[in-house]
């Protein structure tokens, strides 16, 4: 486990996370491997908290720019036409 290479994307760390937990819960895995998956599952799982902490701080500044997204906006271009979006 090399600690100055690039991390795992968010969905490749997760579906790790999973592979590591169901070894884990089968129980078959001795003492020294159990602890080393743990531990990789500990560092995995800090990664993907922040992973989504820094996304949800994306979309809340998202938001607080623009305001809040409306589902239906009705364009310029077309009058009583409805698109979803921003209006163009």
């Amino acid at each position: 486990m090399a600690n100055d290479s690039k991390p795992p994307e968010f969905e490749q760390a997760l579906a790790e996370l999973e592979r590591l937990v169901e070894r884990l819960e089968r129980g078959d895995l001795p003492l020294e491997e159990a602890l080393r998956s743990f531990e990789r599952g500990v560092e995995l799982t800090r990664g993907c908290q922040g992973a989504l902490k820094a996304a949800q701080q994306r979309v809340e500044v998202l938001l607080r720019r623009d305001g809040p997204p409306s589902p239906f906006a009705v364009s310029e271009e077309e009058p009583g036409a409805e698109s979803v979006g921003e209006p163009g």
